[in-house]
């Protein structure tokens, strides 16, 4: 059943007593969740709202302040997808053109435009690992990755996340400005809202800096994870901001301030019909995700890097944001803690995910045994010990899988039996047959063995 929260007292507090109350609960659920360190940024519409707690690198001892800056993972393509559509704005580009008429190396998927990129309804696969990446240049990533024999439908009738797509559009960027990636969203968007920029890679950051960490479930401790980025993945993830920052870029891309014109900020947040990310968000606009809430729909996205989570909810209706950041694995679970405590503390109900999906009962479903592939990814749907299906990527311990008569299914945790939204199967129209799955946003395709 999808969660229900509690009815809200109104507002009445004083942002003083709010932040006090807002500053307790990080705290305390900081601790609980073994995360190291956190910061939470709330602007009520009114009022900017700001906390954080603990140590930025267990190392070092480096105390988390406003300004300590997380690696953002995933939340960099916001701002990578802002550039686009500046640039569109101006008429550099057009969000309907082939990004192949910009990008040679894209020549072999010349159907795919800037829109289907931006919104990952592209059929492009998502990438190779980082460590794959690290060893090639970024022109011939793309012309390795984005083949007509791996695009996995046909542009603009699906979604499937990608990174690749946003390498594409990162080059897309440098290509069109004739500045750096880097160079570009500096001046662009991180110095008119006020950030002092810092990337995954720098040798010396302009501002202190938060790592990665991972925990020790054994002991407790949290160690620092190292980030392994490769510099061509850096428009799709590359960013370190505070929530601080996030608050004000997700302030933008509801129309307030004079970031993003207003056209802009509404075309970012136009849910593409094609766009259906499964267990992502309930749909998704040219580079936002979108959550209904409460009759609302509120913009953002969601990040991690490694040991990292990172999250940013808009809305436009009520220009309330909420951004946050945490530097270790539980922060995702704090992160969802947290939106509970919003709603009873200051009357903000923030959507933390997509909808959860009212589940029927469970079926058998033997057809969707199978390899199935995305890029170099491989997912194979085979039958666990007691017949059940189970899946396995890239040769990891397979998950049971329990599936629903809407082709639906969920992933059993065989540690809790705790049951978690996995994806959904898909059916060729034409066949009737199982030919796609879609796990946690990404659509791999079933091969010609499977």
């Amino acid at each position: 059943m999808p969660y229900t929260f509690p009815a809200a007292p109104a507002p009445s507090r004083t942002p003083s007593l709010l932040r006090r109350e807002l500053q307790d609960r990080l705290d305390t659920l900081a601790r609980t969740h073994r995360v190291p360190g956190a910061q939470l940024a709330l602007h009520t519409g009114s009022h900017l709202i700001s906390v954080h707690t603990g140590t930025a690198d267990t190392a070092t001892s480096a105390p988390f302040t406003a300004d300590t800056a997380v690696p953002l993972g995933s939340l960099t393509k916001p701002y990578t997808a802002a550039l686009v559509m500046l640039l569109a704005d101006d008429g550099d580009l057009d969000l309907d053109e082939p990004v192949a008429e910009h990008l040679p190396e894209l020549a072999q998927v010349p159907e795919v435009t800037v829109r289907h990129v931006l919104a990952h309804i592209g059929g492009l696969p998502t990438g190779p690992d980082s460590d794959t990446a690290a060893t090639t240049t970024a022109a011939r990533y793309l012309a390795a990755v984005c083949t007509a024999g791996d695009t996995l439908f046909a542009p603009g009738t699906d979604f499937s996340y990608s990174n690749a797509g946003y390498v594409a559009a990162g080059r897309l960027v440098e290509t069109v400005t004739g500045m750096p990636w880097h160079e570009a969203v500096r001046v662009l968007l991180l110095e008119p809202l006020g950030a002092v920029p810092a990337f995954i890679g720098e040798a010396a950051p302009a501002r202190p800096v938060a790592a990665g960490h991972a925990v020790n479930t054994a002991t407790g401790l949290a160690r620092p994870a190292r980030q392994n980025l490769a510099p061509l993945e850096a428009p799709a993830g590359a960013l370190l901001a505070s929530a601080r920052d996030l608050a004000a870029f997700g302030s933008a891309l509801i129309g307030r301030g004079d970031l993003l014109p207003p056209a802009v900020a509404k075309e970012m947040r136009r849910a593409e019909s094609a766009a259906r990310p499964g267990t992502l968000a309930d749909g998704w606009g040219a580079g936002l995700a979108l959550y209904q809430h409460d009759g609302r729909v509120w913009c953002g996205h969601d990040g991690n890097a490694q040991g990292t989570s990172c999250h940013l909810r808009a809305d436009p209706e009520s220009a309330v944001v909420v951004a946050f950041t945490g530097n270790a694995g539980g922060a995702t679970a704090l992160w969802r803690e947290l939106t509970e405590e919003l709603a009873q503390l200051a009357g903000v109900r923030v959507p933390a995910g997509a909808r959860a999906a009212e589940r029927g009962r469970p079926v058998t479903l033997p057809e969707c045994a199978g390899t199935y592939r995305n890029g170099t990814t491989t997912y194979r749907v085979a039958p666990g010990p007691d017949g059940s299906p189970a899946l396995s990527v890239d040769g990891d311990l397979p998950l049971p899988l329990v599936c629903y008569a809407d082709l639906s299914c969920d992933l059993r945790d065989p540690d809790t039996g705790r049951l978690e939204p996995g994806g959904r199967f898909h059916r060729d129209p034409a066949t009737g047959r199982i030919d796609r799955v879609q796990i946690s946003g990404r659509t791999a395709r079933r091969t010609a063995d499977g």
